[in-house]
């Protein structure tokens, strides 16, 4: 059981994906693998984490050009599917229409057996999916909704498809789950554990979104929202700066009010409010699991005074951060 994916010109077999049923049928008790992607027109990478019925993938490319590709599969599979940066649109006749996403959007796709055309149409590519078993998944799928019954429905008759008429945007907490679970360091059992605890969060966050919401909609303009998530991805990058509200609306080509007002729609906090929570996330991480020093945490988390650094963490985590590592 396989994923293909073909140069749609030429026909040369550019991607091979086994199923993770296959390696798992043997006996392992996780498969973790990391795949290059070498083309003269892509580069990236694709990681692999499957254990027991969850299979885990996500991964990069840049392009030189929009690329059209045919794809095949020979087993089914539910997917949380997560476009982090960039646009592709996939077309079946399995599907009743086309599925597309762009960046910072988000559904759960059941495939069945697909075979159609994909087309990448932006050179900076960025995807995070879940693939689920469908009797593994059904059994986190709500009773008593339109939405899901139809869905499960689909699932038993073997109907290609979306759980969402419409994409929806990926939120604050959904994006922090998935940086957890791409940047988790642990081994063995441990892993397993935590993955499979993110994975259900996300999925939770996932299955309420989509039941409550009519489509992706907002009042803000699509470059609007780029920017804001390229505001997002920046502190993300610099956490340990420091930046006025006014300079990071300049860094991306915006104004002060519409960064303010659009990061709370989309994410429902404010800026340093999200940027604060992300430091100390950060401090208690390295505190945990990296073995750095209260001083080595503050001065990566941008704190010129270690006291103001350990009153944040405080106000964050009801403890002073030498006390987290007693």
């Amino acid at each position: 059981m396989a994923l293909r994916i073909y140069d749609y010109d030429l026909g040369n077999l550019l991607i091979k994906r086994d199923h993770p049923g296959v390696f798992l049928s043997k006996g392992m008790d996780m498969l973790e693998q990391r795949a290059q992607l070498e083309h003269p027109i892509a580069q990236g990478y694709f990681h692999e984490i499957a254990f027991d019925s969850i299979h885990i993938g996500y991964g990069n490319a840049a392009f030189s050009e929009k690329v059209k590709l045919h794809f095949e599969s020979d087993f089914e599979t539910v997917e949380m599917h997560f476009a982090l940066r960039g646009k592709s649109a996939a077309i079946s006749d399995r599907f009743s229409r086309g599925i597309g996403f762009e960046a910072n959007q988000h559904n759960i796709v059941y495939a069945n057996k697909m075979q159609g055309e994909m087309q990448w149409e932006s050179k900076d590519m960025e995807i995070f999916e879940i693939n689920f078993a469908p009797d593994f998944f059904k059994r986190f799928l709500p009773e008593g909704s339109i939405l899901f019954d139809q869905f499960r429905h689909a699932i038993e008759n073997g109907l290609s498809g979306a759980l969402h008429p419409y994409n929806n945007r990926t939120s604050h907490r959904m994006l922090q789950l998935i940086g957890e679970m791409m940047q988790c360091n642990r081994k063995g059992l441990f892993k397993k554990m935590f993955l499979e605890a993110k994975v259900i969060e996300l999925l939770l966050l996932q299955l309420e979104q989509l039941n409550e919401a009519k489509s992706s909609n907002t009042s803000l303009k699509k470059s609007d929202i780029d920017k804001i998530y390229a505001v997002r991805e920046y502190l993300l990058e610099n956490l340990d700066t420091t930046c006025s509200l006014i300079n990071l609306a300049l860094h991306v080509g915006t104004n002060e009010f519409t960064l303010k007002k659009g990061f709370k729609e989309l994410f429902g906090t404010t800026v340093f409010g999200f940027w604060n929570d992300a430091k100390m996330e950060q401090a208690k991480m390295m505190l945990t699991e990296q073995q750095m020093t209260v001083g080595e945490v503050s001065y990566h988390t941008g704190y010129k005074d270690q006291r103001h650094f350990s009153a944040a963490f405080k106000r964050k985590y009801g403890l002073l951060p030498s006390q987290l590592k007693k």
